[in-house]
């Protein structure tokens, strides 16, 4: 096991399946090493002054092409913009969107640290529940009839925390919601190209000229958290609210320098390659992870196994509340996220999350092992 240094980093000694990040072996240091090297023996001085509001049209051309050959339709690059990253972009949304005391619908359960970036706008937070195969649009519909929402947050592929995914079908039909009543889509799809077999149905991305769609993505999990680089897609009009903030005006994009690094793995397949590379490695985490849980948790808790992404939900017996067996995990050198971390309302109760990114498969046995003894205790 690797010594990991972030903040909420698990004790030395530990798995704790809460952390939601790469491990060490799957950061990319020679890769991004050859990037630096690349741009800088060809750059410019220029190309370290402030970049243009929407990013730099290189950068723009070479990320249109990977979400185009991601297949599902066609990206063009004026339809991006570059972000810091999806906490950043979901925050920028926030702020060019909403209002202090407006709504926004949220999937229950959702991503631990989204609902603190809604609080911070002063927004009331409406969870609309999943039902095993995403967002329950019936649902959707019926609180549709109760709030007037300026913002619906999902997490369509390989939901945080439940792995769940939004079908073809219910994408069409919340976006042909979002026109009738007026609510912008901001679809956080980090895992969307971390696929571990069949890949998921097409983007966001190639929905947004048919309804108020922002399709955030992040190149944190296919290629490393600490470059804070990610994009938004949206159509010109959205985008227009977009670029006019002052903050573009005043200082160009974000994280401008990190993208020329960035560009160079993507203009010439490295990206691509490593991304491939990413859904092996995971995959077979998953699948590790799987077969711990059926070897020491069959009986005691029931799962779906994710297709992709990097989380487990696991639903323990109803009694049972997960954040009572955190002391106890932590006693057994493991640890998991519970379940009341990932509702807006503290629900979830008998719920706990698993990620299987931040340790290798011989880890993954050993910690859901230790996992075992915690909940038996």
């Amino acid at each position: 096991m690797s010594v990991a240094a972030f903040d909420g980093a698990p004790e030395r000694g530990t798995i704790n399946f809460s952390v939601g990040q790469p491990s060490a072996d799957l950061l990319p240091m020679a890769l991004l090493r050859g990037a630096c090297e690349r741009f800088f023996a060809g750059a410019q001085p220029l190309e370290l002054n402030y970049g243009e509001r929407q990013g730099d049209p290189r950068f723009r051309a070479a990320l249109a092409g990977l979400l185009s050959n991601a297949g599902g339709g066609e990206a063009s690059p004026q339809s991006l913009m570059l972000t810091g990253g999806i906490s950043q972009a979901l925050d920028f949304v926030c702020g060019r969107f909403t209002r202090p005391g407006d709504t926004v619908f949220v999937e229950e359960p959702s991503y631990v640290y989204s609902f603190q970036i809604f609080r911070d706008h002063g927004l009331k937070i409406v969870g609309i529940p999943l039902d095993g195969q995403g967002l329950d649009i019936e649902q959707c519909e019926l609180k549709l009839a109760e709030h007037r929402p300026k913002l619906l947050y999902t997490i369509p592929a390989y939901n945080n925390p439940t792995g769940q995914t939004l079908s073809q079908e219910r994408r069409e039909r919340l976006v042909a919601l979002s026109r009738k009543h007026g609510f912008i889509v901001a679809a956080d799809e980090v895992y969307q190209l971390l696929h571990h077999g069949a890949p998921p149905p097409a983007s966001f991305g190639t929905l947004v000229e048919r309804g108020n769609v922002l399709s955030l993505g992040s190149f944190s999990k296919i290629l490393a958290p600490g470059l804070r680089l990610g994009w938004i897609q949206c159509n010109a009009e959205l985008m227009g609210v977009l670029t006019a903030s002052g903050m573009l005006v005043s200082g160009g994009n974000f994280n401008h320098f990190t993208s020329h690094l960035v560009r160079q793995l993507l203009e010439n397949g490295e990206l691509t390659a490593f991304i491939a590379h990413l859904r092996s490695s995971y995959a077979a985490r998953a699948e590790a992870m799987d077969q711990a849980l059926r070897t020491h948790l069959a009986g005691m808790a029931t799962w779906q196994k994710p297709q992709g992404g990097y989380f487990f939900w696991l639903e323990l017996p109803g009694h049972l509340d997960t954040e009572d067996l955190t002391a106890a995990a932590r006693q057994a050198g493991t640890g998991f996220l519970p379940g009341p971390a990932c509702s807006m309302a503290g629900g979830q109760k008998n719920c706990l999350r698993l990620s299987f990114a931040h340790y290798t498969v011989p880890d993954i046995h050993d910690g859901i092992a230790r996992l075992r003894q915690a909940l038996s205790g």
